[in-house]
């Protein structure tokens, strides 16, 4: 099974929100089996234009697991506190797994 990613973009607006939201998440996180793989306040853009202030990615065992923890009662608590302090764009993306030639 491909593993899964979640995408967050976001334009922080402010900043003590998202500190409230970061703890409100913490929980939801250890619980859903999040692995934060980048949390970058300024990545080097390559072509075209990207989003916000913010780019966090995010590893779970798969796309399934994601939606569980995106959906999860503990991470709906959170997720408001994250939208009143920033603009956000979020996706799940399915992992690649290259296909064995035997």
């Amino acid at each position: 099974m491909a593993k899964a990613y979640v995408i967050v973009t976001e334009d922080v607006h402010d900043a003590a929100g998202m500190t409230a939201y970061e703890r409100a998440a913490g929980a939801s996180m250890m619980d859903g089996g999040v692995s934060v793989l980048s949390v970058d306040s300024n990545p080097e853009v390559l072509e075209g234009s990207w989003h916000g202030t913010r780019t966090v990615v995010m590893e779970f065992a798969s796309v399934e697991a994601a939606h569980a923890w995106y959906d999860s009662e503990s991470y709906r608590q959170a997720k408001p506190l994250r939208q009143a302090a920033a603009d956000c764009n979020v996706v799940i993306v399915a992992g690649f797994e290259v296909p064995h030639h035997d």
